[in-house]
């Protein structure tokens, strides 16, 4: 698959989050109705999808889902490691997407 619309910054980023551990006093807690450690997941799936030779058709609603619950969360999040972390996964999230956006005619 083409990648070419694959934004350089997201593999070093992609490293840096892999290395990064999870907010561990978060995980089994939901803000807004979104479970965080299942957002994690989802964005680092996408992420490893991405990188190894981008999404298929089924990837792209997902994506868009996760960036709207990462919207919705971040500024809801008080502990400043943990929105850290999650601000990070919207960065990637955000480089992927930009792959998949509509052209304009």
């Amino acid at each position: 698959m083409d990648q070419s619309h694959l934004d350089v910054r997201l593999p070093p980023l992609w490293e840096e989050h892999r290395q990064a551990p999870f907010p561990g006093r978060f995980r089994g807690v939901n803000i807004a109705g979104v479970e965080l450690i299942l957002l994690d997941s989802y964005v680092a799936g996408l992420a490893l999808s991405e990188l190894s030779g981008g999404l298929d058709d089924d990837d792209i609603p997902t994506l868009w889902a996760c960036i709207t619950d990462l919207d919705k969360i971040l500024p809801l999040i008080g502990d400043e490691y943990c929105r850290s972390y999650y601000s990070r996964l919207r960065a990637i999230a955000g480089f992927i997407a930009q792959g998949y956006l509509p052209s304009a005619i």
